[in-house]
């Protein structure tokens, strides 16, 4: 669901995930508790620790699709973007692949048992494919953005990570296509719910790639000039 409005600290964190239910696992992401009452995002930020500057152009970018305004992009804090982003790998790495894989393996049926390796390989191996892709931000892209932060000049710059970024979505194409295809099932009801959940973390991970790209990037080149100017 796409969204003309841009949401401001003022507004409610309720009205914001009414305006676009599908906000919710980016809310889930930023580590917002829940029991929102009446609170306005500035409030419900501040409370949680989290940057609001941050939260509102990742918010805007994605329930808007609308690329950020550069300017707002250069004022943000270098480290708060990394912050979420080491949040959003947790809540991928942590529990939503562990629990696509639970119930992946629970959707299984003995009938197709000529099948179910493959299908469990073919998330295995989208697993790995994604731990290592998030492994090198972690120990690589991360560590080099708090360098920059701080004023140290590095080798690395994040033009090789803009295009080392690739599509991590190959995998679960091909998966999704197995199931879709060849998968029958009497009881399709599990094999349905786990599709659904494969088709939302793959949009998931769609806007977590959207956001490195279109926010993290930009912000870490700007900075970058910047440290060549006090050269």
């Amino acid at each position: 669901m796409k969204v003309s409005r841009r949401f401001a600290q003022s507004d409610s964190v309720v009205d914001l995930v009414e305006a676009d239910y599908n906000i919710l696992p980016l809310l889930s992401r930023f580590s917002l508790p829940l029991g929102f009452g009446d609170k306005t995002i500035g409030r419900a930020c501040d409370e949680a620790n989290i940057d609001v500057d941050v939260f509102l152009l990742v918010i805007n970018h994605i329930i808007t699709r609308q690329l950020p305004d550069p300017i707002q992009i250069e004022k943000l804090r270098p480290m708060a973007i990394v912050d979420f982003l080491r949040k959003s790998h947790g809540y991928f790495v942590d529990y939503k692949f562990p629990e696509i894989r639970t119930k992946l393996l629970r959707a299984l049926e003995e009938s197709h048992n000529d099948i179910n390796p493959i299908i469990v390989r073919f998330f295995d191996d989208f697993i790995r494919h994604i731990h290592h892709h998030f492994d090198y931000e972690e120990n690589i892209v991360f560590p080099y953005i708090e360098a920059v932060a701080s004023g140290k000049h590095t080798e690395y710059d994040i033009s090789i990570f803009r295009k080392q970024h690739d599509d991590v979505g190959d995998t679960l194409r091909e998966l999704k296509n197995i199931i879709l295809r060849y998968y029958s099932t009497a009881k399709p009801d599990l094999m349905y719910d786990v599709l659904v959940d494969i088709y939302n973390v793959e949009a998931d991970l769609d806007s977590h790639a959207d956001i490195e790209n279109n926010i993290m990037v930009p912000r870490i080149e700007f900075l970058e000039k910047q440290l060549l100017k006090d050269k």
